[in-house]
């Protein structure tokens, strides 16, 4: 296939990338499906603590590769890959082996390898003109394989009679031949070709120099979105890592299918509401939707919440359209918001960088509500506690999402009206 940027091209890079990000939660998530035979510790419960243990080092991989993803270099990313999901596989079936609670250990280093999958796959997309609808696409599989991988693991314990330590190495055997195919149809994607680089930008890796300029210039408005992005990722991580618990509690505990139903049906619902997006040429445009579709997500996912809180719609109700909710917002920051705001103003440098600097943030905030909840335990469920975290915390998102949007607007204005080494040092393009 020589025309990637066509059609058919299109479609078949968003597979591609769909399905290499589908596969690698098989290593990350079916473990929270189990429930360790009501195991504790510390009087926390084991499976939370392995949770908590996990999201802390993928909070930590953000962290480290905020300079790590930013400068990553186009030639080895596959072996980076394949030794980043062989370490996490590993750490699966040694964990299998090992008397708790010596497991938390291994889910720690899982997450952190995990960690840094999302900026190596990305790298291979950005700075196209299809962007928008790959990325979208692509970042539907954290609603898809979420849910599709923890039902293969349901199914794996109920169907096999696999057991909870062993069955998330065995949800992982079924995937690991899957992947390694779909990472070397990653590889063999062509790179951005003219008048992508013309449209999007180029997108380089960035040194020390280029991350501190970069700051300096937008600080104010990163720490807008960065707000913004650190409540919908502890609302969307509460209600990822504890969907079992949820569904449990709601009356749901032995249907193994609800998983992927559920969440198949918000993952259609916002593919078909984000590609839209893809058809929007101009880049600023296209950063000035993403404001109110985010601010859109975020009073559905409220308003949902205080319905159900109210008795006024069902437990099912409340998950799906809260899920729509809030992945309206998460997705489009992980897959467009950033991508356009670079391209607006033509800067120098990747999504990586600005992607796991909101996001180590973001899951700072997810394991410190965590282990508040767990070492500090309310008499309260995760279905109470999760729907009154979503009714306060959209409301803090929206007020910072309202500031994001002016801040850009008269940034945007100002763009051209700069001095030439203001925008010189970013590398931005002041005649675009």
């Amino acid at each position: 296939m020589k025309n990637y940027s066509g059609f058919a091209g299109l479609v078949y890079t968003s597979l591609v990338a769909f399905l290499v990000y589908s596969s690698v939660y098989a290593f990350r998530k079916p473990f929270t499906v189990g429930d360790f035979e009501g195991l504790k510790f510390w009087n926390v419960p084991y499976q939370t603590l392995l949770i908590i243990a996990q999201v802390l080092g993928y909070m930590l991989s953000k962290f480290y590769g905020i300079r790590f993803i930013s400068g990553l270099k186009r030639i080895g990313r596959w072996k980076t890959s394949a030794v980043l999901i062989g370490i996490s596989w590993i750490c699966l079936f040694f964990f299998a082996l090992v008397p708790p609670p010596m497991g938390i250990l291994l889910l720690f280093v899982n997450g952190f390898m995990l960690g840094f999958m999302w900026g190596i796959i990305f790298s291979y997309i950005e700075g196209r003109r299809g962007t928008d609808f790959v990325g979208t696409v692509m970042a539907i599989s954290f609603i898809f394989a979420g849910g599709f991988t923890r039902t293969v693991a349901r199914w794996v314990s109920l169907r096999w009679g696999v057991s909870d330590f062993w069955m998330p190495f065995a949800t992982g055997l079924i995937f690991v031949l899957p992947l390694a195919l779909f990472v070397f149809l990653l590889e063999k994607l062509p790179q951005p070709d003219e008048e992508d680089r013309l449209e999007k930008s180029v997108r380089e890796p960035m040194n020390k120099a280029d991350r501190r300029n970069f700051l300096r210039y937008f600080g104010t408005g990163l720490v807008a979105v960065a707000i913004t992005y650190f409540i919908l990722t502890v609302m969307r991580d509460i209600r990822d890592n504890y969907m079992s618990n949820i569904w449990d509690e709601l009356g749901y505990r032995n249907d193994y299918s609800i998983f992927a139903k559920s969440e198949t049906i918000s993952a259609v619902i916002i593919l078909l509401l984000l590609s839209m997006i893809v058809f929007i040429r101009r880049n600023f445009k296209a950063l000035v939707i993403s404001h109110a579709i985010i601010a859109a997500g975020l009073l559905i996912a409220g308003l949902a919440s205080v319905l159900f809180i109210n008795e006024l719609i069902s437990g099912a109700i409340w998950m799906q359209v809260t899920g729509i909710g809030l992945y309206l917002g998460y997705i489009l920051f992980n897959c467009i918001f950033f991508e356009r705001m670079i391209a607006s103003f033509r800067i120098k440098g990747n999504i990586g960088f600005v992607i796991y600097l909101v996001d180590a943030f973001g899951y700072l905030g997810s394991v410190s509500i965590m282990i508040a909840k767990s070492f500090f335990p309310a008499e309260i469920n995760w279905t109470v506690f999760y729907s009154n975290v979503v009714v306060v915390g959209t409301g803090i998102a929206l007020a910072a999402t309202v500031v994001s949007y002016f801040y850009f607007r008269k940034k945007f204005q100002q763009k051209n009206i700069v001095t030439s080494g203001e925008m010189g040092a970013l590398g931005v393009n002041i005649a675009s």
